[in-house]
């Protein structure tokens, strides 16, 4: 784990509040996992730097592009906001 990224306390909590997690989904291209996801927009956020600059070890730069974007279109990120708030 890096600096930054989520502890395992800061998951549980944000863990419930994204969408179906991968093993759940059913049949299909399964995602990337969303707790490396979201480490990896954390970094870009933190950052500064362009998404093709996250580091690999947070999944593809498209991947998580592509999952922030989604998030956002869905109001994850609200949800997120107003549950923590």
């Amino acid at each position: 784990m890096s600096r930054g990224d989520l502890t395992e306390a800061a998951w549980r909590v944000l863990k419930g509040l994204l969408p179906i997690e991968a093993e759940n989904r059913g049949r299909g291209r399964r995602p990337e996992q969303n707790r490396s996801i979201i480490n990896g927009i954390l970094w870009r956020l933190r950052c500064g730097a362009p998404l093709r600059d996250v580091p690999p070890k947070y999944g593809s730069w498209n991947t998580i592009y592509r999952r922030f974007r989604q998030w956002s279109e869905a109001g994850v990120w609200e949800t997120i906001a107003v549950t923590l708030a």
